[in-house]
């Protein structure tokens, strides 16, 4: 039988195969995100891949319903559809399966979701997450607590220079419904200020028929950035008390993030207005240097659980985990740590001492893979090399006694003779000094 040498075997647009040394970036940052997670006392919950269309509906703004991937299901003749974001699925678990539980929830995930994306556009389709859901907390301590978990997430991960941007969406709410504005209007003035586009939104504002106050309101928000000073320049221009509790709201969660020690890490941008339909409060989204999107993002969404009959304050957000490839891609130290500890180069005709050496490593936690392939030395070194081991085990080496293994050092080939007991305790090979040359 002829085999063809080359198969075209095209991938759909926005999506991606992840090959070892990426996909090792990639489970590095979720094993980082997930540590902290639990040392904050969230719990992990699994939801499923398919979900009914006509459930999900309930909970998806239209921004959502327009990105989601649909098919029949054969078995009932229903929609189903393939989720485009995880937080609504939670909160249909915590309303119809999870009403036994006591209050709050604090529940974590991960997973992939699709959503649809103009093939132009160059964003994937597929969608790397992990989020905490903290439900049944109305007060400013859980949306501090939101905050405090991403730059703490952040600063395991090695990164430096980062900032939480904390908003407040009923800020805008506030002035917008002090008016009336068309619903053209709103929209118009929505998509402005979001851009932070100054220009488009006087020239909105020149001939809309309201008060020049609030007209200066408006245009005062995309430079309602910075820090806690952005609130006293707010608190002077706004007149409306929905507006005010929003910037009082933002200052008691400050307060207790000054308590939690990361105020340096944070900014405050009332001009973000994100997400307006599905959040009730604060926000936050986090960026990190070198990377043109926010690394995660979330905030309060009060009104979600309520959709599946059981209202309850809730507040989240998540990790887009493709973004903090991103910017962990130009770390070496993350690769480095990923590295494997052992390649087992067995010179006797018997397997029996290799797999053995192999089975001891591994029971001590490390890592152990077996060169199967008959080769020379000095090509299963070089293997070793492409691989990213850092050490590579000959067993039955030139002048080695039974109880005692050849330890090469994959990097500048250097060599040294050990004894198997001393290669199974925990601190090998630092315990050790320079090796000789090979």
């Amino acid at each position: 039988m002829k085999f063809p040498r080359n198969i075209e075997a095209s991938l759909p647009k926005g999506v991606a195969d992840f090959l070892p040394e990426k996909a090792a970036k990639i489970g590095y940052i979720q094993e980082e995100i997930l540590k902290v997670f639990e040392l904050w006392g969230f719990r992990r919950i699994i939801t499923p891949l398919l979900e009914f269309q006509d459930v999900m509906a309930l909970a998806m703004g239209d921004d959502l319903k327009g990105k989601v991937f649909r098919f029949d299901d054969r078995q009932t003749g229903k929609l189903l559809v393939i989720p485009p974001d995880i937080t609504p699925q939670i909160a249909r678990i915590v309303a119809t399966r999870m009403t036994g539980y006591p209050l709050p929830h604090r529940l974590y995930y991960r997973g992939r979701v699709l959503r649809h994306a103009e093939l132009q556009s160059g964003r994937s389709r597929e969608i790397f997450q992990a989020g905490v859901e903290l439900i049944g907390l109305d007060a400013p301590e859980a949306d501090a607590e939101m905050a405090a978990i991403a730059v703490e997430v952040l600063k395991s991960l090695g990164f430096d220079g980062f900032k939480i941007a904390i908003g407040q969406v009923e800020f805008f709410r506030g002035i917008m419904d002090s008016t009336d504005f068309s619903p053209t209007s709103r929209e118009l003035l929505r998509g402005a200020i979001g851009k932070k586009d100054i220009s488009a939104l006087r020239a909105l504002l020149e001939n809309e028929p309201v008060a020049d106050a609030v007209k200066e309101e408006l245009l005062a928000l995309p430079r309602l950035f910075g820090g806690p000073e952005v609130l006293a320049e707010a608190e002077r221009r706004v007149t409306n008390d929905r507006s005010r509790k929003a910037l009082d709201n933002i200052a008691q969660v400050l307060d207790v993030l000054e308590i939690y020690g990361v105020s340096n890490y944070l900014t405050i941008d009332l001009g973000e207005i994100r997400g307006l339909d599905y959040y009730t409060g604060v926000t936050l989204e986090g960026f990190v240097p070198g990377v043109g999107e926010p690394v995660c993002s979330g905030g309060r969404y009060d009104n979600l659980t309520a959709h599946y009959g059981f209202p309850a304050p809730a507040t989240g957000f998540a990790f887009n985990i493709m973004a903090l490839l991103t910017a962990v891609e130009k770390r070496p130290d993350v690769e480095a740590g990923k590295a494997g500890d052992f390649l087992i180069f067995n010179a006797k005709e018997d397997r029996r001492d290799a797999l053995e050496v192999a089975k001891r490593l591994r029971k001590k936690g490390f890592t152990a893979a077996r060169d199967i392939i008959r080769r020379a030395q000095c090509e299963s070194l070089e293997y070793a090399r492409k691989m990213n081991i850092l050490h590579m085990i000959v067993i039955g080496a030139e002048g080695c006694a039974d109880d005692h293994v050849y330890v090469v050092r994959v990097a500048d080939k250097k060599g040294i003779t050990v004894a198997k007991s001393d290669l199974y305790r925990k601190d090998f090979p630092s315990s050790f000094g320079p090796l000789q040359g090979d």
